[in-house]
């Protein structure tokens, strides 16, 4: 029995042994931590719940040319509660939470008055000091809250907490939207993806400590580098003219039920794009802004090519704009594929430039075919020097490639010259083809499209956009004043006589193409798609904008260049004209000063013309006496008083009135008049007849 009780006893000491060496081990290796490793592990610690996070800098804005917003950044603030600040005593926590929380609930209207009362009940009793209140807070929000008992004392008296992000705004909303653009992780579009690093700024830095419930909170304000804010780009667009153009664009593929269509409007001399406007059909019939056409689609464009073409037969002498073509009956062979000009019948025999004004594709080819039939790289060659194979380079990302094949490609065949002089087998980005057009219009000059005119911090310039020259000179004077006088005579007497007016002169030229279809090619019938086209400039005499509208499988009833794409061009540059004097004709001085013994008097309000002349005893000759206003016009012996036609939402004409009886007529048309000067109307700055805007500035000019 001893043994046994020793053997236990033997087995029990030797289990209190191991147990003391183990915590005397236990005790040796905390000590050690302790001393020895303490500050390694401190840092670990730290480096898992101290971090440098950082601060968003606010994203520049992008203006449109005449200052208005297109983009801009909106901040968004969210807004935390520490409970448990020293300053805040149960006293007051107790006397003030019930109205706190019937005020947010109020501002926010999200949850219950005793929802929040809880939430911040519970969140002081648990110790918290980062409670949330509410995130996207805006701004006239956040000024209300900062007034709430309890908050009014702010972050260290209050326990109020406030963070600001920012959210990106389009003020004008779908307008130019595309063009606009966006960036997000893995995309960038438009403008904000072309100039982000200009936009993006330099972001801060803040020190963040992780709580519970994996809570990032700052430590302390003296730890945070403020973030660097970004740049402004003030774009070319003008919103007005952007408005109208996806107004026209909208109303024409709705009328003709087409897929997509683009417009772009550039000023000749710079390249400014001063609108673009880019539409798609949804699969509900709905069209919005999907996709940018007129930088990505790179398609055959179809009879806007001629003009290159025949600039290249111009150069080398092969022809003149008098020389005759024989254009046939209307279809012609071509190795195994037939062309067809439009007309039945055939065009017969016509001049070069009659071949370019109705657009026949028989006579383009035959002038092409009998050129460079035995040197068809010299063709090539001349359309590579004109900049038709080379990309335009403009910033926005995504630029389709040109397509011009060279005569050893896997494409090339007998009928490649025949098919490429009425722009098949190539392939153009309306934007290329309209900086070509341009270039006609600059008297050769090529420029790039450019969409920046400056860029500004702080409101200061940091940069001016300048335009670039791609090419200096497309082709010689002589051959640009020759197809200048054929792109008038399209709009004059040719394909596009629909778009002539009294005012101004347009010229350019139209567009139908058939779209290459892989099920039935390019087969003549009634299963192929088309798209139609215009692009030219004006005024034709001093070319002042260069314009394209490319409508992309109309219906099938109506698909040409004038009648589809046309009328979308004749509204914006009808838009353009009514808002720029500098294309309009000067007005013929009025001999105001009377020759004769009656003294001069002013236009205005007939009434009080007529009791002037009879107080003064001048005989008048009152042409309508239902007119409200006149203008008066002396002779020898009688002042004739003639009706002034004044119609609502169009400029009147002031010129002539004294300063009352302007602005009287000015402002109730919705105007905002500035004046310059003292005595007669003698300038008004908006023509009369111009279509108002309402707020629109005018300002006039007295004598």
């Amino acid at each position: 029995m001893s043994e046994i009780k020793n053997d236990i006893a033997w087995r029990v000491y030797l289990l209190y042994f191991v147990i003391c060496l183990f915590g005397v081990a236990i005790i040796g290796k905390a000590a050690y931590i302790q001393f020895f490793e303490g500050s390694e592990w401190e840092e670990k610690r730290q480096s898992l719940t101290l971090m440098e996070k950082s601060i968003d800098a606010v994203r520049g804005n992008i203006y449109a040319a005449d200052g208005s917003l297109l983009a801009t950044s909106i901040p968004i603030y969210e807004v935390r509660f520490d409970p448990n600040t020293e300053s805040i005593t149960n006293a007051l926590f107790d006397q003030k939470i019930d109205s706190l929380a019937m005020l947010l609930s109020d501002l926010f209207k999200d949850r219950t008055k005793e929802s929040y009362k809880q939430g911040l009940i519970n969140a002081r009793k648990e110790g918290k000091r980062y409670y949330l209140i509410k995130k996207d807070v805006r701004y006239t929000d956040l000024q209300t809250l900062k007034q709430f008992p309890i908050f009014r004392g702010g972050r260290y008296r209050g326990g109020l907490i406030i963070h600001q992000n920012s959210k990106r705004e389009l003020p004008f909303k779908l307008l130019a939207a595309r063009t606009i653009g966006y960036e997000g992780e893995d995309v960038s579009v438009g403008l904000e993806g072309a100039y982000s690093s200009v936009l993006s700024g330099i972001n801060g830095q803040r020190l963040m400590q992780k709580i519970a419930g994996g809570i990032w909170m700052p430590v302390g304000d003296e730890n945070e580098i403020s973030p660097e804010n970004g740049k402004d780009i003030h774009s070319t667009i003008d919103v007005n003219i952007q408005d109208v153009a996806e107004s026209a664009l909208m109303r024409q593929l709705e009328l003709h039920k087409a897929d997509h269509g683009t417009v772009v409007l550039m000023e000749v001399q710079t390249g400014a794009i001063r609108a673009m406007a880019n539409l798609k059909r949804s699969v509900s019939g709905n069209y919005y802004e999907g996709y940018n056409y007129a930088i990505g689609e790179s398609t055959e464009p179809g009879s806007t090519f001629k003009l290159p073409v025949l600039i290249s037969a111009l150069e080398d002498g092969f022809v003149d704009m008098d020389d005759i073509i024989d254009c046939g009956t209307g279809a012609k062979q071509y190795y195994d594929q037939l062309m067809y000009d439009t007309e039945k019948g055939g065009l017969g025999k016509i001049t070069v430039q009659r071949v370019l004004e109705v657009s026949s594709n028989i006579g383009m080819a035959e002038i092409i075919t009998k050129a460079y039939g035995q040197n068809p790289q010299r063709f090539i060659d001349n359309l590579d020097a004109m900049n038709l194979r080379a990309p335009l380079g403009v910033e926005i990302s995504g630029e389709g490639k040109p397509y011009i094949k060279n005569t050893n490609s896997d494409g090339w065949s007998g009928i490649s010259l025949a098919w490429m002089s009425h722009g098949y087998e190539v392939q153009q980005t309306p934007l290329q083809i309209l900086a070509f057009y341009n270039a006609v219009a600059n008297d050769g000059v090529m420029v790039k499209p450019k969409f920046v005119e400056k860029i500004t911090q702080g409101g200061k310039i940091v940069q001016e956009v300048q335009t670039e020259i791609l090419n200096p000179k497309i082709c010689s004077q002589e051959t640009i004043d020759k197809v200048k006088t054929a792109l008038e005579g399209v709009v004059e007497n040719g394909t596009a006589r629909n778009l002539r007016n009294a005012d101004y002169k347009i010229a350019g030229k139209t567009g139908t193409a058939q779209i290459a279809n892989k099920n039935y090619g390019y087969s003549y019938n009634s299963k192929v798609s088309h798209q139609a086209s215009f692009v030219g400039y004006f005024p034709a005499d001093n070319p002042q904008y260069s314009c394209i509208v490319v409508v992309n499988a109309p219906s099938a009833d109506v698909y040409y260049g004038n009648l589809v794409a046309g009328p979308i061009f004749k509204e914006v540059a009808d838009k353009v004209y009514a808002n720029s004097l500098n294309m309009h004709k000067e007005f013929e001085s009025t001999p105001y000063y009377a020759q004769s013994a009656i003294p001069y008097s002013k236009h205005g309000k007939s009434s009080t013309a007529q009791q002037v002349f009879s107080l003064l005893d001048i005989n008048i000759n009152v042409i309508d006496r239902d007119a409200e206003w006149i203008t008066t016009h002396t002779k020898d012996s009688v002042v004739d008083l003639k009706p002034l036609a004044i119609t609502e939402n169009l400029v009147p004409n002031v010129v002539g009135m004294g300063l009352r009886d302007a602005i009287y007529l000015l402002e109730n048309n919705g105007l905002f008049v500035k004046i310059k000067g003292r005595g007669m109307v003698k300038y008004q700055s908006l023509a009369p007849g111009t279509r108002i805007n309402k707020g629109q500035k005018i300002e006039i000019e007295l004598s």
